[in-house]
């Protein structure tokens, strides 16, 4: 996932505050404090200096600050080794660097449009769902 300040449609800068909806058909860097709705047909930057809080739905999302809220990427997501999360990500593809700190659930799809779950117990071979007990 390469996203070249070129293809970078807005940005909310250093020192910059936000507070609201941002729904954007193109791309988004954050690097102040951003707080609220965020929606994107594209990436999702979260720079070093970024302060996010929010649910994120986007192509593709770097988290390289930090971030209370949960991702669900069309595409891929990519924790920096200086990213910090709380919150649930869903995603094909999860990339996270060494220095990472999160907190939360994970799904990875592969790209598989089926139930991970039932990707898994088919995999191992038709065993009984792990959440019951007999």
């Amino acid at each position: 996932m390469a996203i070249g300040k070129d293809s970078i449609n807005s940005v909310i800068g250093p020192g910059s505050i936000f507070e609201g909806k941002f729904y954007i058909a193109g791309s988004l860097r954050i690097d102040g404090k951003f707080e609220g709705d965020i929606k994107t047909e594209d990436a999702l930057v979260i720079g070093e200096t970024g302060k996010v809080k929010t649910n994120i739905s986007a192509k593709e999302v770097i988290v390289s600050g930090t971030l209370i809220g949960n991702i669900k990427a069309e595409n891929e997501v990519k924790l920096e080794g200086t990213g910090r999360m709380l919150g649930d990500i869903t995603a094909p593809y999860l990339e996270l660097q060494k220095g990472v700190v999160a907190k939360g659930n994970i799904t990875i799809t592969g790209g598989q449009k089926k139930d991970v779950r039932k990707i898994v117990e088919e995999s191992f071979g038709g065993i009984k769902s792990l959440d019951t007990k007999d």
